[in-house]
């Protein structure tokens, strides 16, 4: 049977998205594997499929381009929501793994749409001076943003090896095991956060990564790096370029130097392509 997916892209990190309202899509991790692999399929860093939910607008299902599932995904978030509006949904309350997210398109012009998508709470920000593990040695942060993220500040990000190092500190931080983590490497450059990340699922670096920008931001505050700009009533405001794109972090800071409430992530949104499979 021929099934449809559409293909969308939040600042290059790029989806494979199907309407599963009726529930006729059945995927196995390799058949996920498969479809997301750049060479022998059509190509993703994940694929996301839009479920019916009894309490609000629709239930988003996120896996990674192996097929593992179970966490957040930011961007994805966001392109579901565009995904959404282009099936007819006017409000965007929906529930993923780590909770209920709300969004709304900001705008929409010449085929990009800039999609505002809140994200979780986060009540806790660890800061490690070093990890344990083979050539491991790394300052950072941990923290979780509806998935597992390691946050280190560096210089010269630009020729960063952000593929090895964030493999190294993915599989070898004894601290991060048994289910490892998400790698962030960040700079800081006048008023704009510079950001680069390694991702589990992928196993590489992608062209952004949503939760991990949310993480980034988070840990610079916990970190001192002074924010892009602060609202009138204490929001903190952080511009981010992420290896292509720009996109910003607003949240209000809590009780504690690494809390952080009623967070948000902006950025861009393109719908790529309709695809039809005939079989998986």
């Amino acid at each position: 049977m021929m099934k449809t997916f559409y293909k969308y892209q939040g600042a290059g990190n790029d989806f494979l998205i199907a309407d599963n309202r009726d529930g006729s899509i059945v995927l196995s991790a390799a058949q996920i594997a498969s479809l997301c692999d750049r060479r022998y399929g059509v190509g993703a860093d994940g694929l996301m499929l839009l479920e019916s939910d009894s309490r609000h607008d629709f239930r988003m299902v996120y896996y990674n381009s192996d097929g593992s599932g179970g966490m957040m995904c930011g961007n994805g978030g966001r392109c579901i929501v565009a995904f959404a509006a282009d099936r007819g949904y006017e409000s965007f309350m929906f529930e993923a793994a780590d909770g209920i997210h709300e969004a709304e398109i900001m705008a929409w012009e010449d085929g990009v749409r800039i999609v505002r998508l809140k994200m979780k709470d986060v009540d806790e920000c660890r800061h490690y001076e070093s990890l344990t593990g083979p050539a491991c040695s790394s300052d950072g942060y941990f923290l979780d943003t509806g998935t597992r993220h390691y946050v280190r500040f560096v210089s010269g990000l630009g020729a960063y090896d952000v593929v090895s190092e964030g493999r190294d500190i993915r599989y070898n931080a004894e601290e991060l095991q048994p289910v490892g983590v998400n790698v962030n490497f960040v700079e800081s450059e006048g008023s704009l956060l510079n950001v680069r990340t390694y991702e589990k699922g992928v196993e590489d670096e992608t062209y952004a990564c949503g939760t991990g920008i949310v993480a980034s931001c988070i840990a610079a505050h916990a970190a001192g790096v002074k924010p892009s700009s602060v609202s009138a009533d204490g929001r903190l405001h952080y511009d981010v370029k992420a290896k292509h794109d720009l996109l910003s972090v607003d949240f209000i800071p809590g009780d504690g130097k690494c809390l952080a409430e009623d967070v948000w992530l902006t950025g861009p949104v393109v719908f790529v392509a309709e695809i039809h499979l005939n079989a998986f």
